[in-house]
């Protein structure tokens, strides 16, 4: 046995090995066409060997074939292979027969095209019973689309058994396990199918039935990534609806949605024909509409980017954009390639703000076209984020209009503005840029009308932002004021402010302003210009007290320049205004909040340039003569701001005055200190009848305490004053000027004066006396005068009143006057005693002495009080230079400009007066002399 079983093992040996190498080492070569033929009968198809052919007969019998080419048979459908491997049943290789029970196609490239020209019959080929198929490392190309690395194994057993696959393969770098079963087909041709696919955790599982013209059944899918299937947000998905499937369409439709707990409706429809294309409808409650454009624009030119066009119909009641809450977003998003279209996208803004946009992407640019309309504009631009604190409630409401908006790369720019703000037209183009270390904003923007009243807030800052701004307006109003073609070109920029032009017309007045300032880190301005030209400026009288209006009504033209540092901005103005000219410079600590400066005002007429301003004929009081002003002025800000005039000379007309004034905006009201001193001070006198308000309310309007001074003090018709002073103090309403002192004619003028200007009414006191005062000429200007002498005087007097008349109507005190050596003019007492011969007194002579002429006397004492405007003579004495003697008595009506006096004499002691009584007006009274009761009395002697 032993030896027989030696023999016999080398002989299995080397027939196995005969078995194993003998078949390798036959030529096939005859055999390829018939293997071909074979080939071809079996599956249906043309097919072509193009390499070697192999037999292998252990382990199991098997046939391998390279270079291997499947053609079309009229549906498109081509296969080659790097081999094929066909596993062969042995007792049917015996019998001289190729039975295949296992094929398996290697290194396959199969194209099928999409959609195909007919699905193809399901009921299989009798072959195909108990057949075992597979597919190792082959590429799929279905219509456009490629799938790599297909691993696959199709199964069969007996003709009433189910077909099915399961295996692997790779799609735009994902890996997807795909199982399916497919029933056998009865005579109508339909089979039941179920699928499932997994791809990215994401699983998709349909059932129904197949047919010869598609697939009908339902479907669900679920995952944890949506975006990883489709251009979308990532988040968790559920879906379950119908599925419908032809040669040319996919259709998942009826959908139910649940995307991160949120529920939501849709369809899905993939067409693929005449072009490959998805559709995707969603409607949802509530959508992150942020999150949807995020990924939309992340997915273009992507490699997350689908192949075929995708078309997105999105609907929510209820989303956001940047920050914005959208109510009713409707709108259609069409992606393909890397070009986003949106078309027909539509939603509600905040205060009921319509929008609708349209536009597209061209490479890495977005062009949209977007209309708005609204009632409601200030809650549409309260919750975009604009500041509209301190604007007027009633400003802001309606707007509509369109624009185109582009954006790319950090940037967006608006063209084509066209749109009505309240009833003004806005018409423009501006810009955004992002991303550098400052947004930069760009616009430019023209309006038929622009009213800023109530628009502007009460505060805004610009924040860190740069600023190219170019604004255009026909009409601008502001307050009481109307400017028309203004116009603004200014920049900012890292801090820097470049205001290129500002322009704009009001009234005949044409003002322009230019500069450049530094805002930070260290403020600085520098090339500052304003201009003000224009035939007149009496569309400024608003801003000026009411008399100053005629001083505008004349030709203007205006400069200031300057800038500087904060702790030294220089200033400097110059222009004319009529024929005033005004010359300026300064310089601004505005760190420190102080600066000093001159000012020089120069006309060549005073009282054509004050007559306005004073609102009377200054001429009169203040003669002929130019005007200068010449003031050196320093100012601090601070908790009570402070002007000082350290040197104020002023000339106008006859007016010399130089001062040293200082002003304090104190509180309640300012405060004035310094010292007036003046070389001439005229002053007009008032007319005691004038019925117009002195102005004692002015005296509320600020408090003072001047010490003043003049060479020569000038009331209009009395006699001047020299070497006036005086301390002025002027508070709470209240005017004292105390300490009085003045040469008069003379002699020596002292006296006090109280003016309570806040009183009800005004109330006006005076106390004075004048000793060694020496008059040449006619004291009061009355038919019966003082003319010369020595005088001493003292008053004490009080008024109330607002007006001159009614001061004068309510006129009273205390008068008394003593004089020496004069003359009293306007009766000759000494003519009257001469006139008394003793043949008979010449009554022609008594009437010439009581009609005109002089009397010397050497004394005069009188004494008077007064009582509504009105002057009583208590006691009047004059003793002459012959031993004569008068006296006088009466009344003068001041308020009416009326007396009634009485100047009676006694030539001779035992005798009746002779008398002299003047009665009527003040100026042109009538002399009526009283010489009867003389007469009759000397007749009788």
């Amino acid at each position: 046995m032993r030896r027989l079983a030696a023999i016999l093992l080398p002989l299995l040996a080397l027939f196995a090995a005969a078995l194993w190498v003998g078949p390798r080492l036959l030529d096939w070569e005859p055999y390829r066409a018939r293997l071909a033929e074979i080939a071809s009968t079996r599956l249906g198809r043309p097919v072509t060997l193009g390499g070697r052919i192999t037999l292998t007969l252990l382990p199991q019998p098997r046939v391998e074939a390279a270079a291997v080419a499947i053609g079309s048979n009229d549906d498109g459908l081509t296969i080659t292979a790097r081999a094929m491997r066909l596993r062969l049943d042995l007792g049917a290789l015996l019998a001289g027969h190729l039975e295949p029970r296992e094929i398996a196609l290697v290194g396959g490239e199969i194209t099928m095209p999409w959609p195909p020209t007919a699905l193809p019959g399901l009921r299989p080929p009798t072959w195909l019973s108990a057949l075992d198929a597979r597919l190792e490392d082959c590429r799929l190309k279905l219509g456009g689309l490629q799938f790599e690395a297909l691993n696959a194994r199709l199964r069969t057993g007996a003709a009433a058994e189910a077909l099915s696959a399961e295996g692997t393969l790779a799609w735009r770098g994902y890996a997807i396990r795909f199982a399916g079963q497919l029933g056998r087909a009865g005579f109508d041709g339909v089979a039941p199918l179920d699928l499932s696919l997994a791809l990215a955790g994401s699983t998709l599982t349909a059932r129904g039935v197949l047919a010869s013209d598609g697939f009908d059944g339902r479907m669900e899918s679920a995952g944890p990534d949506l975006s990883l299937l489709l251009p979308a947000p990532p988040s968790a998905f559920r879906a379950t609806g119908r599925l419908t499937v032809a040669a040319d369409l996919l259709a998942a439709d009826d959908l139910s949605i649940d995307l991160a707990g949120q529920p939501a409706r849709g369809a899905a429809t993939l067409r693929l024909a005449p072009e490959a294309r998805l559709d995707i409808a969603l409607t949802a409650g509530r959508l992150d509409l942020d999150a949807w454009f995020a990924a939309l624009r992340q997915t273009r030119g992507s490699a997350r980017a689908l192949p075929i066009p995708v078309s997105i119909d999105l609907s929510a009641e209820a989303t956001g954009f940047g920050g914005i809450p959208l109510r009713r977003l409707r709108g259609g998003f069409f992606l393909e390639g890397d070009r986003l279209t949106l078309s027909d996208v539509s939603a509600l803004l905040p205060g009921e703000m319509e929008l609708d946009v349209a536009g597209a992407t061209a490479g890495p640019r977005m062009e949209l076209a977007l209309r708005f309309s609204g009632r409601a504009l200030r809650e549409t631009l309260t919750a975009l984020g604009l500041p509209l604190a301190g604007t007027d409630p009633a400003r802001l409401h309606s707007a509509e209009g369109r624009l185109r908006l582009a954006l790319e790369n950090g940037q967006a720019t608006l063209s084509d503005i066209t749109a009505t703000v309240d009833e003004t037209r806005v018409t423009g183009a501006g810009s955004l840029r992002l991303g550098g270390a400052r947004p930069q904003v760009g616009l430019g923007l023209t309006l038929d009308r622009l009213d800023l009243d109530g628009l502007l807030p009460g505060a805004g800052q610009l924040g860190g932002i740069d600023l190219n701004l170019r604004l255009a307006a026909d009409r601008l109003t502001l307050d009481q004021f109307a400017a028309e073609r203004a116009t603004l070109d200014a920049t900012i920029e890292d801090g820097r402010l470049a205001l290129r032009r500002l322009a704009f017309r009001l009234g005949e007045l044409d003002l322009a302003a230019s500069g450049a300032a530094q805002l930070a880190p260290t403020p600085r301005a520098s090339d500052v210009t304003l201009e003000a030209s224009g035939s007149n400026a009496t569309v400024l009288a608003p801003l000026l007290p009411p008399g100053w209006a005629p001083l505008l009504a004349q030709p203007v033209g205006l400069r200031l320049s300057g800038g500087g540092a904060p702790e030294a901005v220089a200033l400097r103005a110059e222009g004319d205004v009529g024929s005033l000219r005004v010359e300026a410079a300064a310089t601004l600590d505005t760190r420190a909040r102080r600066g000093a400066g001159t000012l020089t005002l120069r006309h060549p007429g005073a009282p054509r340039l004050l007559a306005p301003l004073l609102g009377m004929d200054v001429a009169d009081w203040l003669g002929e003569g130019s005007f200068s002003l010449i003031a050196s002025l320093a100012g601090q800000l601070g908790s009570t701001p402070t002007l000082t005039a350290d040197r104020l000379d002023l000339v106008a007309g006859t007016l010399r005055l130089r001062s040293q004034l200082a002003l304090a905006l104190a509180r309640p009201r300012p405060r004035l200190t310094g010292r007036l001193a003046a070389e001439r001070l005229p002053l007009p006198t008032p007319a005691l009848r004038g019925s117009d308000p002195v102005g004692f309310d002015r005296l509320g309007l600020l408090d003072a305490d001047l010490a003043v001074e003049a060479g020569r003090l000038e009331p209009l018709g009395w006699t001047p004053l020299e070497a006036f002073s005086g301390t002025l103090k002027l508070d709470s309403g209240t005017l004292r000027l105390d300490g009085v002192q003045a040469r008069l004619a003379g002699g020596t003028l002292r006296g006090n004066l109280l003016a309570e200007g806040m009183a009800s009414p005004p109330r006006l006191a005076l106390e004075a006396r004048l000793d060694g005062a020496t008059i040449g000429e006619p004291l009061f200007g009355l038919p019966l005068d003082l003319g010369a002498g020595q005088v001493t005087a003292e008053a004490a007097l009080h008024a109330t009143g607002h007006s001159a008349a009614a001061l004068t109507a309510t006129l009273a005190g205390n008068l008394a006057l003593a004089m020496q050596d004069g003359v009293l003019v306007g009766a000759d007492l000494a003519a009257l005693q001469d006139s008394l011969a003793p043949t008979g007194p010449d009554q022609g002579a008594l009437r010439a002495a009581l009609a005109a002429g002089a009397t010397a006397f050497e004394r005069l004492e009188a004494k008077a009080s007064l009582a509504e405007g009105r002057i009583t003579l208590a006691g009047a004495n004059l003793a002459t230079e012959g031993g004569a003697a008068a006296t006088a008595s009466g009344t003068i009506d001041l308020a009416r400009s009326a007396l009634d006096l009485r100047l009676a004499t006694r030539p001779v002691a035992e005798a009746p007066e002779i008398a002299l009584r003047l009665t009527g007006p003040l100026t042109e009274p009538r002399r009526l002399p009283e010489l009867a009761p003389f007469l009759l009395w000397r007749a009788s002697r």
